[in-house]
């Protein structure tokens, strides 16, 4: 895979220290709460949705074409091996392994990187998702009740393009939507103004394992969070109580909020995924 970076003992666990302290700071509020065996609608979703383990995120890899200098303790672990003195990740036998997981994400991301951001779906999927039905996803009540949330759903054009949003729509619903998104068109549909594409660019992340420094797997998960609190705050649900006040696409000036925080996360979206096919190029190198 041509050049190897060298890291010194010193350097990698400080960067992997940090790392681990960076998680459990981004962890820390849904680990207290599983310990008191509660669930939070917002900030819960990620670790139930992918899922998310925090151990697993808090866990350092540095990448392919890395090697660790004194790091005799990781030599036994999965996906490691011993490279001269050091130890660095067996990007070969991962490779083989996920060979159509990383075929499948390089050519998804490629095809949604090529794509312009589409800005007007205005978080409706949420809506979608309740049309209809009086059994809410979550326990929380709807701001503007079933018959209000009922009618903003018949007054707008729902144009969702994620499959995974999609399949939680209602039998209602599902007809009102300008496309039919199935996971076999995913690679067809995926945009870069999507908050759920955005997202899951964790889920990419995440499943490519060690192949992926640990730094652009927090970077990944943190822009889930962030866009979850987007998707919930633009949804039907009254989240005021719980400190998340609504954007209410439902009027021109939530509208228009929406659209400029979505795009701001597609420019986030943007660089990471630029960085993860820089991780998967080097791999096909």
């Amino acid at each position: 895979m041509g050049g190897v970076e060298v890291l010194a003992s010193e350097v990698w666990r400080a960067r992997a220290a940090a790392h681990a302290e960076c998680a459990d700071a981004l962890t820390a509020g849904h680990r207290a709460r599983r310990a008191r065996g509660e669930a939070h609608p917002v900030e819960d979703f990620l670790y139930t949705y992918y899922p998310t383990r925090p151990s697993r995120l808090r866990r350092w890899h540095p990448g392919a074409r890395v090697v660790l200098e004194d790091a005799d303790e990781r030599a036994a672990w999965r996906h490691y091996l011993r490279a001269g003195d050091g130890v660095r990740v067996d990007h070969e036998t991962l490779s083989r392994e996920r060979g159509a997981t990383v075929a499948f994400v390089d050519g998804l991301l490629r095809a949604t990187a090529d794509r312009p951001a589409q800005l007007g779906c205005f978080g409706l999927h949420e809506w979608a998702m309740v049309y209809r039905d009086r059994d809410t996803r979550h326990p929380v009540p709807l701001r503007l009740g079933a018959a209000g949330t009922d009618a903003v759903v018949e007054s707008h054009r729902i144009r969702c393009s994620h499959f995974d949003a999609y399949r939680f729509f209602t039998d209602a619903a599902a007809p009102r939507n300008t496309v039919t998104p199935t996971r076999a068109r995913q690679v067809e549909l995926e945009q870069p103004g999507c908050l759920h594409a955005g997202m899951d660019l964790y889920k990419w992340a995440d499943k490519l394992g060690p192949l992926v420094p640990g730094e652009l797997l927090l970077d990944t998960f943190a822009l889930a969070h962030d866009i979850r609190v987007l998707d919930m705050r633009a949804s039907p649900y009254d989240l005021a109580d719980l400190g998340y006040p609504p954007v209410r696409i439902e009027t021109a000036e939530g509208k228009a909020a929406y659209a400029a925080a979505q795009q701001r996360f597609a420019e986030r979206g943007a660089d990471l995924r630029e960085r993860l096919l820089t991780v998967l190029s080097e791999l096909r190198a």
